[in-house]
């Protein structure tokens, strides 16, 4: 493995792309875009030279860095990656530059401030930065710190970009989305900070760190499975809630959820992506490394009634998406939905689970590009969210309407497209432990086809509807944002390999850590009696 450092040029290539852009000419708009997709593509061709050079049979984490940052806390600065963090990285980098091109004239709805576009390009770039660095992070201080940081560029995201308005009611009402945002992300980050404090004292009480006690999440996560902590079930119980629940609100899992609609529809349709396909993503990947790794005990006693949640999660998302007139707000309910299938795979903690949900994560970080971004298109055109004022667009603009349903299907898991892979695993491995909860999560699948395809009938087929007649078709800035994400789902769906490559031996090395292994499948036998009356007839 080369010296070169990596993961830190991942990460701060967007950081440092953001300065850069600010420091431009007030008037420089259009170069301020480029500079910045032209950094977004760096760091997209550092995450695939990460991805290609990490080798899946090698070590656990791979292209490690560390160096010394607050010694005295038993802090450092150190990186690496396993399979799952690759792959997490590679989607936001992937997507970062596409919505750089989807959102290239957004800031325009604002209003007319000099600066408004290099503002809205550069917090963009912090956001993804911040991100990357959580994903990469092997320092429990380390991710909290930027776990709580990319709050504040995503809260200007959200509250001050967005579609026009001359309606103080409509923005007061993006100013409160980004409050309850910002608000329910901080509380639960409180929640954490006491968490990760009340786990440094278990290290400091039982040495584990050069000077006492220790945030090296590797250090911390052997001490915790061979029982070196030195504490009762009871307080690993409350440190677990305590992660669980900064990470429950990101991720959002129900009944935490109530945040995500408002911010999505308030937020521009790129804002509103970058947060539900990558920000929430660390709230999963949370739990997977963090939750499960560092309190497996505790992950194990409380994996049903998360469970539990998850599959309430999964039919609440699809029952509200139904019955939305907001095809913005409709999509942002898809989310929570498919949220509760990554977390139920999670806590399935089986082999086909734990790989279901991380390419769940992939997969639903593309799908909902695309039908999220496709819909923006399609709602900046005709000035409206309604659902109603739409019908016949696929007469007037047959590329979008056709790439809207492709998007839409792969949202409801249609066979051949990238979303069925993952969404079939987390069933798979779910149904050996909780058969209950796979077989309501499988009856909720039939919601899905009926919100999606209802909403395409509804607004793509049918008469031209009055005020759609000079709706044009995708244009090719357009085309090159869509069509990547529409390839990719093909891509995956009929081979989703090379990812599984990579996140296969990190979920089996998650699992074998914790002591899980995937239960044998039973078939019920039928009583004796049976089987011998049975014979003799």
């Amino acid at each position: 493995m080369s010296d070169f450092p990596w993961l830190t040029t991942l990460w701060v290539l967007p950081l440092v792309g953001a300065v850069l852009v600010l420091v431009l000419p007030a008037g420089w708009r259009t170069v301020a875009r480029c500079t910045g997709l032209v950094v977004a593509v760096a760091a997209l061709v550092v995450a695939v030279v990460v991805a290609v050079r990490f080798e899946p049979g090698g070590a656990r984490y791979q292209f490690v860095e560390s160096h010394r940052w607050i010694p005295a806390f038993g802090a450092g600065y150190t990186l690496g990656v396993d399979g799952i963090a690759v792959v997490l990285a590679l989607l936001t980098a992937g997507l970062v530059p596409l919505l750089i091109l989807a959102g290239w004239r957004d800031e325009r709805e604002v209003g007319a401030g000099r600066r408004v576009a290099h503002i809205y390009v550069a917090l963009t770039l912090v956001v993804e930065s911040m991100v990357l660095i959580s994903f990469t992070s092997l320092d429990i201080l380390l991710f909290y710190v930027f776990f709580e940081v990319m709050l504040i560029p995503m809260y200007f995201l959200i509250g001050g970009f967005g579609p026009r308005t001359d309606n103080p009611a409509l923005r007061q009402q993006r100013s409160r989305a980004a409050v309850k945002f910002l608000l329910y992300n901080l509380f639960g980050g409180l929640i954490m900070l006491a968490a990760v404090i009340g786990l440094y004292v278990l290290t400091a009480r039982q040495h584990l760190g050069a000077g006492g006690g220790t945030f090296d999440f590797r250090a911390v996560m052997a001490a915790a499975n061979s029982g070196q902590l030195g504490a009762g079930p009871a307080v690993l119980n409350a440190l677990f809630l305590g992660f669980m629940f900064a990470f429950a609100v990101k991720a959002p899992l129900w009944p935490l959820h109530t945040w995500l609609p408002d911010a999505a529809v308030a937020a521009t349709p790129s804002s509103a992506v970058l947060m539900m396909a990558v920000v929430d993503k660390v709230g999963t990947f949370g739990m997977l490394r963090y939750c499960l790794l560092l309190f497996p005990s505790a992950s194990h006693t409380y994996a049903p009634l998360i469970s539990v949640l998850a599959v309430i999660g999964i039919v609440y998302g699809a029952l509200l998406a139904i019955g939305q007139t907001d095809v913005m707000r409709l999509i942002s309910y898809t989310s929570i939905s498919h949220f509760g299938f990554i977390i139920l795979g999670i806590f399935a903690m089986t082999n086909q689970g734990g790989a279901g949900a991380t390419l769940y994560m992939v997969n639903h970080g593309i799908s909902t590009a695309a039908l999220f971004l496709i819909a923006g298109f399609l709602v900046s055109r005709r000035g409206t969210r309604v659902i109603a004022e739409f019908g016949g667009v696929q007469k007037v603009a047959p590329v979008l309407a056709g790439t809207f349903l492709i998007a839409g299907l792969a949202t409801l898991s249609l066979p051949g497209l990238a979303p069925f892979v993952s969404e079939f695993l987390v069933l798979v491995g779910t149904f050996t432990r909780y058969p209950v909860a796979a077989i309501i999560a499988s009856a909720a699948l039939v919601l899905a086809a009926l919100y999606v395809l209802w909403m395409y009938q509804r607004m793509m087929t049918g008469p031209v509807q009055r005020g759609n007649e000079r709706l044009y078709d995708l244009l090719p800035r357009e085309l090159v944002v869509v069509v990547p994400l529409i390839v990719a789902l093909l891509f995956l769906g009929a081979y989703p390999k090379p990812l599984l490559d990579r996140i296969n031996p990190a979920v089996a090395s998650t699992l074998s850590t914790i002591g899980q292994h995937d239960p044998a499948p039973t078939v019920p036998q039928p009583p004796v009696a049976t089987l011998i009356g049975g014979t003799q007839k």
